[in-house]
């Protein structure tokens, strides 16, 4: 039996009453689960062909379990139980979900800031590196992969007796990893996009290595199947779908916020899944990821649906209908619980549901190749500065598609942040992105609420470049009411990509740049803020919001 719950109040209830019977009538979900490409209209049957395995992942993950188990234990034997995962995006974020869940130890490299990165490469007599990459052409993860590698091979240790590769049958990593000779090549399922793939190999050799339980972990969503592909009304995977993709007008802000749940860091993996998969074709759902009281929960929007991941056990069970006098936020909610692996596979549902509502593709992300082109473009040829930055102490400031943001040369943080403020439409949000480490420096996300105070409306945080294969695709792709803070730094310590012709410094910039140039060409305002004295520079930006949201 599973565990799930779903509670829909207001707006996402009346989504729910109107598009299910609908769907129900359409045999979405049984269509679904006998992996019908034509769900989504003609533009989209060549790409859904290829990119449905998630429907039932379960008879190609559950031979891996054993596996991997084994491989855990002969590591363990050696001495070597400390995982570092060098993966991007639907490669990275359900492991972490999974290990935080789970309360066990994953170093998570998905970051080109090289303090970051050098801050992983430390006990390596205990680390085994697992890279995760469909093709393994993802520049960032090539370059993690390399930056360990060659960290293994300066301590004495055998890089490619400590590396595990997970990819796709037949992709030029996996050829290159079999020639090396590395510990184990896991094959995922090519019939799984990168996002969708949280119960396939990428999702449970990083975890299960880790020390997670996988068998668990696809026992939970196997109890959750045959309620998520079943033509009925009650079917949570219909009616969340239908309450996040199907209001009139639509609430394109589902403001997520944790409600007592004990799946730790979900809203991250759902940020990822939604966003990519919804944001295109001036449409698109945007998640917003918020904490108890930060002011997303306590207006309440014409063009905002909150989203509240709770713990199942606690919840009375499925249900369409609640009294909105017992949520202390806005009356339009969604309320979510149940067991990991069960919502894995509920979300995974309600966002094709959603595609399929809003009409679009939801298994592409162009606009994400977007970025990655013109990163690829900014390290072979940078392009010279637009303009002269203004300079106040520690903070270059400059604007990108917007030259009113920063109008005089003397201009100041406080000044330009709120001229950027002023851009944000009724019905739009701003986005920090900030191109820094997020575990040492955490503490930049507290701008997120009080920014979101000034302004009135939604503010998204991602950390670059993380976010680019996440909230990166909405940005460029989904509706033009967005304004974007860009915060980039420069490291006190480089750090070299061996046997490539960029530093991490030099692939970073280019990343910020290359965002900022399509941001820009696509008639978004970018406010750049550059650190020249990283330590200084953040507090000074810190100081500069905080004296704004006073």
């Amino acid at each position: 039996m599973s565990s799930l719950s779903l509670t829909l109040i207001g707006a996402a209830r009346e989504a729910s009453d109107a598009q299910v019977p609908g769907l129900v009538d359409h045999e979405f979900a049984s269509r679904l689960a006998a992996k019908d490409h034509t769900l989504w209209g003609q533009a989209a049957e060549d790409e859904a062909a290829q990119r449905l395995g998630w429907v039932s992942p379960f008879e190609s993950s559950r031979p891996l379990v054993e596996t991997i188990v084994q491989l855990r234990q002969e590591l363990a034997a050696e001495g070597v139980d400390r995982v570092v995962l060098a993966g991007m995006g639907g490669s990275s974020l359900a492991p972490e979900v999974i290990c935080a869940s789970s309360g066990v130890d994953l170093v998570v490299l998905d970051s080109t800031d090289p303090q970051q990165v050098a801050a992983a490469l430390n006990n390596l007599q205990r680390s085994v590196l697992v890279v995760a990459s469909k093709s393994g052409s993802t520049v960032e993860t090539d370059s993690q992969r390399r930056i360990v590698q060659h960290a293994f091979h300066e301590a004495g240790i055998d890089p490619f007796s400590r590396t595990v590769v997970v990819t796709d049958p037949g992709s030029p990593m996996n050829e290159q990893a079999r020639e090396q000779g590395v510990r184990a090549v896991f094959e995922a399922d090519p019939s799984v996009g990168g996002r969708y793939s949280a119960l396939t190999a990428f999702g449970l050799v990083p975890a299960g290595l880790a020390g997670a339980d996988i068998a668990g972990l696809l026992d939970e969503a196997e109890s959750a199947i045959d309620l998520l592909i079943e033509d009925d009304a009650a079917n949570p995977g219909l009616q969340l779908g239908a309450a996040i993709g199907g209001t009139s007008p639509l609430r394109d802000k589902l403001i997520i916020a944790d409600d007592g749940s004990p799946l730790v860091g979900l809203g991250a993996w759902i940020e990822q899944l939604v966003a990519e998969s919804t944001g295109k074709e001036g449409t698109g759902l945007l998640p917003v990821i918020v904490a108890d009281g930060e002011p997303e929960l306590t207006r309440d929007a014409d063009d905002a649906l909150i989203v509240q991941i709770v713990d199942a056990d606690e919840e009375e069970g499925a249900s369409v209908d609640a009294d909105p006098t017992d949520i202390v936020v806005s009356p339009h909610v969604v309320r979510t619980g149940g067991s990991l692996g069960a919502q894995f596979l509920l979300w995974e549902v309600a966002t094709a549901v959603a595609g399929s509502l809003l009409g679009i593709n939801p298994f592409d992300q162009p606009d994400v190749e977007s970025a990655k082109v013109a990163a690829r473009g900014m390290l072979d040829s940078p392009a010279p500065a637009s303009s002269e930055p203004a300079i106040d102490q520690a903070v270059e400031i400059r604007s990108s598609g917007d030259d009113s943001l920063v109008s005089a040369s003397d201009a100041t943080v406080t000044e330009a942040v709120k001229a950027l403020l002023d851009r944000v439409p009724e019905n739009g949000y701003l986005a920090v992105m900030a191109y820094l480490d997020r575990i040492s420096e955490s503490h930049l996300e507290e701008l997120r609420p009080q920014l979101s105070a000034v302004c009135g409306r939604p503010v998204t945080f991602g950390w670059g470049p993380r976010f680019l294969h996440s909230t990166g695709q909405f940005h460029k792709g989904g509706p033009a009411v967005g304004a974007f803070l860009q915060i980039t730094t420069s490291a006190a310590e480089d750090v070299s990509v061996p046997e490539r012709p960029f530093t991490l410094s030099e692939l970073i910039a280019a990343q910020a740049s290359g965002d900022a140039k399509v941001l820009a060409d696509h008639g978004r305002p970018v406010l750049q803020l550059h650190l020249s004295d990283r330590e200084a520079g953040i507090a000074q930006v810190l100081d500069a919001i905080a004296n704004l949201a006073s």
